[in-house]
């Protein structure tokens, strides 16, 4: 039986209210105390991502991430009808969770606003290239560890330099609090095609004939009842 669209899409604000508030307030809360450092923050946000799509997925699916929608609907894992709505929710719970954290710390750390810190093609190249591994893997296997783990990694390698977004909505909550919008366009634009890729990648990398059923692979981001 399909999850009523209602608590799938009450599931996506919540969890992307959940990241964007504790990934992005980590970095609001390095910059106020400097406790964390930046292999800290790159942490909160890799468990950030493992505990939600552990508690939501079976849910919503936990996409947390309009990239991540619209690969699972180009590789029609995921119905085109709920890809919009899924997108807003996502958008509406990092609009909410950027204000709480405006509204807790003021603009600290411009809370966590990504922005390119080299040339804008680094950051569109390095931003699209981060997207592509972090949704393959999450095509490919989906578990909570695994989807958490590559956050983590790739907020260590590519943090300092573009903030390692991989996610219009986490741009999207701190920037629209902020009023920050520099080089937004960035976040939508190279997440986007690196989710195409990565589908595109998947494709090529899937075997003509299954060897097995892998029942944890991509199930994770659907919701509870659905299939493919």
């Amino acid at each position: 039986m399909a999850v009523p669209l209602s608590r799938a899409l009450g599931a996506e604000l919540i969890g992307t209210y959940a990241l964007v508030f504790f990934g992005p307030g980590a970095v609001v809360v390095q910059a106020q105390t400097g406790a964390l450092g930046h292999a800290g923050v790159a942490l909160v946000f890799g468990l950030t991502v493992t505990v939600v799509i552990a508690a939501l997925a079976p849910i919503s699916g936990a996409h947390i991430n309009p990239a991540a929608t619209l690969a699972l609907t180009l590789a029609r894992q995921f119905p085109v009808a709920r890809a919009l709505p899924y997108m807003l929710a996502q958008l509406s719970g990092a609009a909410l969770a950027g204000f709480t954290l405006l509204l807790l710390f003021g603009r600290v750390g411009e809370l966590g606003v990504t922005l390119p810190a080299g040339s804008l093609g680094q950051a569109f190249v390095l931003e699209t290239v981060m997207t592509f591994f972090l949704l393959l893997v999450a095509l490919r296997s989906g578990l909570p560890w695994a989807v958490g783990g590559v956050v983590a990694l790739e907020a260590m390698m590519g943090g300092p330099i573009t903030g390692a977004s991989m996610n219009p909505a986490r741009s999207f909550g701190p920037a629209l609090a902020a009023g920050v919008w520099t080089a937004h366009w960035l976040y939508w634009a190279a997440p986007l095609l690196g989710a195409g890729l990565a589908v595109a990648a998947n494709h090529l990398l899937r075997p003509t004939e299954p060897l097995e059923a892998q029942p944890h692979q991509a199930q994770e981001f659907l919701p509870h009842g659905e299939t493919p």
